[in-house]
């Protein structure tokens, strides 16, 4: 996430990542305040074990950009409300990236950050039969945790 007061939202995507059995962390490091740390963490993110990256940013929201520009790895953007209304401005930013940079976009705000973590276990059960028994589970529970 871009800043430390993303976590409220950002929480969700852990706490639902979580339940899918699927390890996370979540690290706060600006595209625009520290693009050092955001480049360490993607040029190794697949080599510490990585498989997706969940980016979240309000206002110009360049980090799942800069995130997809680093690493193969599938990123996926949650908009954040806190520059224009609604986080529409956010939302602009991150899905519209030039062609061959994607960023899988996401809603803005709790219901986007919660989306994130049930599309990262959509990509993680195609190779990962616990994870797919638990998307089962919450197919079930009517996409409800």
């Amino acid at each position: 996430m871009g800043s430390q007061t993303d976590e409220s939202v950002m929480q969700e995507s852990s706490k639902w990542l979580t339940w899918f059995g699927i390890e996370n962390n979540m690290v706060v490091a600006s595209a625009h305040r520290n693009p050092d740390k955001v480049r360490d963490l993607m040029v190794n993110a697949a080599s510490n074990g990585y498989g997706a990256v969940i980016a979240a940013a309000g206002m110009a929201a360049a980090l799942p950009g800069v995130c997809a520009a680093y690493t193969s790895l599938p990123v996926l953007g949650v908009p954040l409300d806190g520059g224009l209304p609604g986080g529409i401005d956010a939302l602009y930013s991150i899905v519209q990236m030039p062609a061959g940079l994607p960023v899988g976009t996401l809603a803005v705000g709790k219901a986007g950050a919660r989306n994130a973590a049930v599309l990262c276990a959509r990509i993680f059960a195609l190779s990962n039969p616990t994870v797919a028994k638990r998307l089962e589970e919450f197919k079930a529970a009517e996409y409800r945790i």
